[in-house]
């Protein structure tokens, strides 16, 4: 068991006088003496040891964890195991409640800890049996190295618990001790492991789009959801790589230098290597059930299947963010000839959802003397829970992340019967198992779980769903629910894999052939890898498990019953998958940087140039990608050189590509209200900068909300309006006689962070296409609110500049020189769990802002807000890092909240501020550089 060897110095400045005043607080809340007792007792008992000595069993000899005045560790030791096993005390030292909840979710078992309100969560989690996967990578996929590691860091963590119970962990699980005896259970490498699939799940690509587009189709006729769904423009906004083919089995970049060989094998695809499996790029509007004769008749219970997944879906927590357009990452690499320093610069903020504790945690891994016993050298963001760093450099390399949104998750329609599915006209058994969620306080519920070959019936867990379609042509019904249809998904997570091999990998390369060689087990979920070395080389590569369908195109549910939809290979072995030697990559481009910013990657087609295999239709639009790249053109162009302060000030541009399209058309149309031309009079001469100071920036955002609400939110179907926004609506009367329109009140039933339009950049592009038309359809409403009917697209604009004036006379005030974009733009750092639903002073004492921000929706500085829900920010960039390949002691990072995850800890959240105003901390990574940063040291030993 740990145990103080040496006394902790106590040097934390200010720290007494915030207890003080939370001590005082709670009294009133609580009664003096039991709210006293538990906020001292329970705030401080677990804050961890920074300095002295400590004994972890398993170590075999002594590591020295030194923190620096933020808190963020570096750690040295003399072995690998070592090196890992105190990695996983330390992360259990700040985080530990952030990853016993990661890890009760990722198993499906947050009832265990919260109760019967997570039982539906639970289920349908256990449904897709994220756990079993991560056990069977463990058991048969992963490197005897990577579980050694895994091991090492689990044992590190139990070394952290042993003999600790709830106020000795975190405030969280104190309160959980006040309504239940919980206590927390040994950590494991499986663990670790399954954290990679909650990862995956808030990175899958384009299953919100399936959905969406399936239930528009109750409302929307097909050429109006495709003018929704425009295609990528590639004509105005650059993709990653600027085109390649495949040659031999492997692709090659053009334009760049060749890379040195990866080795040899297909990684996670076998394909056949050629032209011959390869598809191109579908037509718009076309779907697996729109081609199918047999699913005709389906929609209706295809829309209630949707509905009530898609409501299932909002429930479950998304530890990285919303899934919706416009969100993603940015990261860019410019090659050392337009630096001022001669070497590469590497910039990457991912772009999650906002959460105290950060998803990341700061932290280096140090071998005292690198060699075959101990293998690391490396610093940058990890994640709580799992060995290894993330995103980062080591000594030789620098990498950054951010997600490619390929399309690898396809829903099915399931035509099922009592004894089991049909397929290819035969009635297949399902494959089934058992799972029993045991609940906090209450008697444990049992669940089977059903199985098709393509995937887990993920309809099966909602009880909303009712009856599925009797318009459906199913015979017969399923044992457990009505008649219709029930949705299967194949996702390529649920395929055991090697991802948590790729980290080490990456973590110790030494150069681009390494990285690419470790790239190629980075399955799922899918993401753009940026590169840099100290060399000077700069690259690219697009790993993952990327699935290549026979018929369909994964842009709507498929009917599963019909082979022929099925992923080409089935699912024997890593049949199927696009061939890791032929996913798209790129080295030096004699343009001298790469962007990726959720772009699309590359144009797919059979043309020259063209890529031979689809990767999704559902692409960011390129928005930020392409901002991005103007800015690093433009600084070229002037023969200027880009440094550091560059880099970070591209991360903070705030610029809008939908206000500069669409402000100089707002400021032509006639007003004669008084009130609203004084708020048309903000945007004369506004540069679409959106400062959190600035009125026109609030205005603007105000007037593009209620254009969005106008022209597409009020023809959505109610599955997909916010919850609770009402409207009437004409339905048509089934009477005998006098067949009239009646009038019903009809209510959204969409999630806040899902509904749409959610203002993202794929709204920019339709809006950018349609405002050619000024008789569009779109731009049609009825009379409403005193408010006549509008039919041309500036009586619409009108509308919404007149709505948007009185919105914000009521959210910021009638004088517009008290009107701020950070008014109505604001971040509130929330607990993911205690501090969302908990009791009102546990909220109280876990939460903190709100902060006023700038930035904006498919921005670079990308502070993401719902059209459809307000102004509020839902993801935010999670941290941000600059290095600099040139010195890696003068490279930058911010984490969006600080190192502790633990309440009224000088470190829970001292970063947030800095991270509001754009600054960036020094990134300490020599011995050198390190000692100097450093204020505490903790000696840990056997």
């Amino acid at each position: 068991m740990p145990a103080n060897e040496t006394a902790p110095s106590v040097k934390k400045k200010g720290r007494r006088a915030r207890l003080i005043l939370l001590v005082l607080v709670l009294a009133l809340l609580a009664g003096f003496g039991y709210g006293t007792y538990w906020s001292m007792d329970n705030v401080r008992a677990s804050f961890p040891q920074a300095t002295g000595t400590l004994k972890v069993p398993g170590l075999t000899g002594t590591v020295e964890v030194k923190r620096d005045s933020h808190g963020i560790p570096q750690l040295y030791a003399d072995n690998d195991d070592d090196l890992f096993r105190a990695q996983g005390f330390v992360h259990a030292q700040d985080r530990f409640w952030e990853m016993d909840v990661r890890r009760h979710m990722t198993s499906g078992r947050l009832s265990e800890m919260f109760g019967s309100g997570q039982v539906e969560t639970d289920a349908f989690l256990r449904t897709l049996g994220w756990r079993q996967v991560a056990q069977a990578e463990y058991d048969t996929k992963l490197s005897a190295e990577t579980k050694k590691y895994l091991q090492a860091y689990a044992d590190g963590v139990n070394a952290y618990l042993k003999g600790k119970t709830g106020k000795d962990l975190s405030v969280e699980h104190a309160a959980l001790k006040l309504s239940d005896a919980y206590q927390p259970e040994q950590w494991t490498p499986v663990d670790s492991v399954a954290w990679l699939k909650a990862m995956a799940w808030d990175l899958r690509g384009n299953m919100q789009d399936e959905i969406d587009r399936a239930l528009m189709s109750n409302k929307l006729t097909q050429a109006q959801i495709d003018e929704l769904y425009p295609p990528y423009p590639f004509d105005r906004n650059k993709a990653v790589v600027d085109g390649g083919k495949i040659d031999g089995g492997k692709y090659a970049p053009q334009g760049g230098a060749a890379a040195a060989s990866t080795g040899t094998g297909s990684g996670a695809g076998t394909g056949s290597g050629s032209q011959a499996s390869t598809a191109s790029a579908p037509a718009a509007g076309t779907s697996g059930l729109a081609d199918n004769a047999s699913a005709q008749g389906a929609t209706a219970g295809l829309r209630t299947s949707l509905t009530s997944l898609a409501a299932t879906l909002d429930k479950i927590p998304a530890i990285l963010g919303p899934n919706g357009s416009g969100i993603g990452s940015n990261s860019w690499v410019v090659a050392g000839k337009y630096t001022t320093t001669g070497k590469p610069l590497l910039a990457n903020d991912p772009h999650l959802s906002p959460q105290l504790p950060s998803v990341w945690y700061q932290m280096g891994l140090h071998c005292r003397a690198v060699s075959n016993q101990c293998k690391y050298d490396v610093a940058g963001y990890t994640f709580s829970g799992m060995p290894g760093v993330v995103i980062g450099h080591n000594a030789d390399i620098a990498w950054g992340m951010t997600n490619l949104g390929a399309d690898v998750t396809d829903l099915y329609l399931e035509q099922v019967k009592p004894e089991g599915y049909v397929y290819d006209n035969k009635v297949v058994p399902f494959t089934t198992r058992e799972e029993v969620i045991k609940i906090a306080g209450g008697t444990s519920k049992k669940i089977t779980v059903r199985t098709t070959n393509n995937g887990p019936l993920i309809s099966d867990r909602s009880d909303e769903l009712g009856t599925v379609g009797s318009r459906a042509p199913v015979s017969s019904s399923a044992p457990d629910r009505g008649n219709g249809y029930a949705v299967a998904l194949r996702w390529t997570a649920l395929d055991p894999g090697k991802s948590m091999d790729a980290v080490f990998g990456i973590d110790r390369a030494k150069d681009f052939a390494g990285f690419r060689a470790a790239a190629r087990d980075f399955e799922v979920p899918s993401q753009n890898l940026i590169y840099a070395d100290t060399k000077g080389n700069i690259g690219y590569q697009a790993p993952g498990r990327i699935p290549v369908r026979g018929a369909g195109d994964g842009r709507m549910p498929a009917p599963g019953w019909d082979s022929k939809y099925a992923w080409k290979g089935g699912k024997d072995g890593n049949a199927g998958y696009i061939p890791q030697d032929e996913m798209p990559y790129d080295y030096n481009p004699a343009r001298g940087y790469i962007v990726t910013a959720n772009q699309a990657v590359v144009e797919s087609g059979t043309g020259a140039g063209k890529y031979p295999y689809v990767l999704t239709t559902d692409w960011g639009y390129g928005a930020r990608s392409q901002r991005i790249n103007d800015l690093i053109e433009a600084k070229i162009k002037d023969n200027g050189k880009i440094s550091t302060d560059d880099m970070r000030t591209m991360q903070m541009d705030n610029s809008s590509e939908i206000a500069a399209l669409l402000t100089p058309m707002l400021a032509k149309i006639e007003v004669s209200d008084p009130d609203v031309r004084s708020a048309q009079k903000l945007l004369e001469g506004w540069n679409y900068t959106q400062e959190p100071d600035s009125a026109a920036a609030a205005y603007f955002n105000a007037v593009w909300r209620n254009i969005l609400k106008l022209s597409f939110g009020d023809k959505m179907p109610k599955e997909l309006r916010i919850e609770g926004s009402c409207m009437n609506v004409q339905e048509e009367s089934s009477g005998p006689v006098d067949d009239l329109a009646k009038t019903v009140r009809e209510c959204g039933t969409r999630d806040s962070d899902s509904a749409q339009p959610d203002g993202g950049d794929r709204w920019f592009e339709v809006v950018r296409r349609l405002v050619k038309d000024e008789k569009s359809a779109w731009w049609q409403t009825p009379a409403a609110r005193n408010q006549p009917a509008t039919a041309t697209r500036d009586q619409l604009f009108a509308r919404a500049m007149k709505d948007a004036r009185w919105e914000l006379t009521a959210k910021l005030g009638k004088d517009q020189s008290t009107w701020s974009w950070g008014r109505l733009h604001q971040l509130t750092l929330k607990n993911q769990t205690i501090g969302t639903e908990g009791p009102g002073f546990m909220q109280w004492l876990l939460n903190r802002g709100p902060w006023n921000l700038g930035g904006g929706e498919a921005t670079v500085n990308a502070t993401g807000w719902n059209a459809s829900s307000g102004y509020g920010v839902t993801w935010v960039p999670s941290m941000r890092m600059i290095v600099n390949l040139g010195d890696l002691d003068k490279s930058r990072w911010i984490n969006l909240t600080g190192a502790s995850g633990h309440a009224y800890h000088d470190n829970y959240y001292d970063q947030t501020d800095m991270w509001a105003k754009g600054e960036l901390l020094d990134w300490s990574f020599g011995k050198e550089a390190v000692d100097k940063a450093t204020a505490e040291t903790l000696t840990l030993k056997p």
